[in-house]
């Protein structure tokens, strides 16, 4: 990597707790990088089957695209594209190439996943080495695998994955970018962003402000140049994020309804459900979901500054977080009179402004936040832990770097044992963290300045410890299989311990277990378990710290109604109420399952149009049951539908569940059992 230096930067390049040697032998980086990304692949990808089909729902998207390149392309919930999930596609692309490379299975749509989370490690190591020396790069690469919130998202099939791993790209590229004033590398930075809002929509550009501020203060060039590569890089994200939307809006000819919109139009769900419904909540505009957040582990808890701390959003995300802003703080004030170009303090704005931005729009969110979306943090935590601890060691010799680099040392350990107590979770394993940490962060201020090595080992020990916490939720987390809508972390049974675990009570969903039975189904237990069917037959007959989901997940998937739908031979096998529903039923018979009202109440088919499409032979079945989609109110468009259905044609008993056969209308056959 070539780049123009001062002597001061490139001393710094080496990182003050770098071993001399490293600097004469770059390849001694090389392999402890390695070392780390080997590490990191075996914790997210050992026993990765056991977690089945994770979330069904994403699951189901992801065959779906790989039957139909349409699907694909949509991020339709189903081959025949009735209707999208409610994000958009990037993630499912990743997911459904890899099923058409590889055939469709746990291992095809997980594995893409756990590799998104290697990639981000390693880029996040090296954004932060460039600036900070290799040490201060490993240490925030080991902190980001280690988060629980990461080896959680990182071995499940939710789109946070690819979304960490695109903005921990855009902050490499802005960083390269901001070296030698590149508008090249602004402009990747903006179609990082771009893809990361093909994501998650609005939640990708969270970090735009932080990446905007540093290359407008710190790039080494005149004001006028800065604001122009920023203005360019606008451009990128624009461009790079619009293409697939206005793909959509121009779409010739029949497409799938938007799942989460009004309106059934991407700038629907853009504005409202993906983007001020989040904010403000409900009012905010949107189709499906709820809002309003609700305490306990499937929502947020209630919106406060301590919302990150608290709950499961603390054992997901906080373990270093009081240690980063600390670092923060500290090393912001200790470059205080550093030249406008200074790198230590535009890596500090820089991830500053990533973690202050993203951590109180989910501090404050009224709308559906789930603790999981902390993973958005984990890199800015890690490298604001790794990189500020970088900059007070180099202010060692003064009273500030000394004690603020104890501080933050201590604060690590300290904070551990505050959640492992909490939770009631190796309370004993806290009490070592503390005192060891603290002891260590005062053997370091009382350690002469002179006795260097000394100081080195006492820093590295207690960043070590500092990671200890982190570490073992985050193994806990791995061991776990997790399936359902809303996974948490920590050891099996910890979540339910500490009463942040379990689904929505009023709709069925409960941590749970799960049925493994030989066909490769799912048997769903009596009361909706809200745990996901459709998973590979090794599945565990426990799901432990899967969280719970939607009463819609338990639906059965029999063989007989399994086979019932192979033998369909129309273009939707069945229709049913939901989503999640018709996801079970698509990942146990591998047909087309239309969802009646989408995730939770979107308004598609209106009973004219399912008429229409019962009319034109299109659907076979109708599937009773199911959960959420078409709304609750008994003036729903699905709840009509089942009506008009139950009262036009034949109900069946297939394997004790009621299916409505919509080729024999009630005058030309009567009820049967089969």
């Amino acid at each position: 990597m070539t780049m123009t230096t001062t002597t001061a930067a490139r001393a710094a390049d080496t990182g003050p707790t770098a071993p001399a040697g490293w600097t004469r032998h770059p390849h001694r980086v090389r392999w402890a990088t390695l070392a780390l990304l080997v590490a990191t692949g075996v914790l997210y990808v050992v026993d990765l089957s056991a977690s089945g089909y994770a979330n069904s729902f994403y699951a189901a998207a992801v065959q779906a695209g790989s039957q139909s390149w349409k699907a694909w392309f949509f991020g339709s919930l189903d081959a025949q594209s009735f209707i999208t999930v409610d994000k958009p596609p990037a993630s499912l692309w990743v997911g459904g190439l890899a099923a058409r490379l590889f055939g469709f299975s746990s291992w095809t749509l997980l594995v893409p996943q756990a590799l998104e989370g290697v990639g981000a490690v390693w880029l996040l190591t090296a954004t932060v080495r460039r600036w900070h020396g290799p040490v201060a790069g490993l240490v925030a690469g080991a902190a980001l695998a280690l988060t629980p919130a990461a080896a959680l998202i990182f071995r499940f099939d939710n789109p946070d994955a690819l979304l960490v791993l695109l903005m921990t790209a855009a902050a490499y590229c802005t960083v390269r970018a901001t070296e030698v004033a590149s508008w090249k590398w602004l402009a990747w930075a903006g179609v990082a962003i771009g893809f990361a809002f093909l994501t998650k929509m609005l939640q990708g550009f969270l970090v735009l402000p932080g990446l905007a501020l540093v290359h407008l203060w710190a790039a080494p060039t005149g004001l006028g140049k800065r604001v122009l590569h920023l203005l360019g890089a606008g451009v990128a994200v624009v461009v790079s994020a619009g293409w697939w939307v206005l793909a959509v809006t121009l779409w010739p000819g029949e497409k799938p309804y938007t799942g989460g919109s009004t309106d059934g139009t991407v700038m629907d769900l853009v504005l409202g459900y993906n983007g001020l419904g989040r904010i403000f909540g409900s009012d905010g505009g949107g189709g499906g979901g709820m809002s309003g957040g609700t305490p306990g582990s499937s929502f947020g808890g209630t919106a406060t500054w301590q919302r990150l701390f608290s709950s499961e959003m603390g054992n997901e995300i906080s373990w270093l977080l009081p240690a980063a802003l600390l670092a923060l703080v500290l090393g912001v004030v200790a470059r205080g009179r550093a030249p406008r170009t200074d790198r230590a303090r535009a890596s500090l704005v820089l991830w500053g402004g990533w973690l202050v931005v993203s951590g109180l729009t989910f501090s404050y969110m009224e709308g559906t936040v789930h603790p999981y979306y902390t993973v958005a943090l984990a890199p800015a935590v890690a490298a604001l832990a790794a990189g500020g601890g970088q900059v007070l060691w180099a202010q060692r010799h003064h009273v500030l770097g000394r004690l603020g680099l104890a501080t933050v040392l201590a604060s690590a350990g300290t904070w551990a044992f505050v959640l492992l107590h909490r939770n009631g979770t190796w309370v004993w394993a806290g009490w070592v963290l503390m005192l060891a940490s603290v002891a260590l962060a005062t053997g370091f201020v009382v350690t002469p300045v002179r006795l260097r090595r000394l100081a080195i080992v006492l820093v590295l020990s207690g960043t070590v410890v500092g990671l200890g916490g982190t570490a073992s939720y985050a193994v806990a987390t791995a061991a776990t299989p997790h399936t359902g809508s809303i996974p948490t972390v920590g050891p099996s049974g910890a979540a339910a311990g500490s009463a942040t675990g379990g689904g929505f009570g009023g709709f069925g969903g409960t941590r749970g277990t799960t049925g493994g039975t030989t066909d490769g189904t799912r048997q769903a237990f009596p009361g909706g378990t809200g745990t996901a069917p459709g998973g590979d037959a090794t599945a565990p007959a426990t799901t432990g710290g899967s969280g719970g989901g939607f009463g819609g997940e338990g639906a059965s998937t029999n063989t007989e109604l399994v086979q019932l739908l192979q033998d369909a031979g129309t273009r939707w096998a069945a229709a049913v109420s939901g989503s999640q529903s018709a996801a079970s039923y698509e990942l146990a018979s591998s047909t087309a399952v239309m969802a009646m009202g989408g995730w939770s109440d979107d308004p598609t088919p209106t009973l004219a149009q399912f008429q229409q499409y019962v009319a034109d032979g299109e659907v076979h079945y109708l599937v009773s049951g199911g959960g959420l989609g078409g709304g609750r109110g008994g003036d729903s468009d699905a709840t009509k539908i089942q009506e008009w259905v139950a009262a036009n044609y034949t109900e069946l008993t297939v394997g004790g569940t009621t299916v409505h056969d919509l080729t024999q209308p009630l005058s030309s056959g009567t009820t049967a059992t089969s």
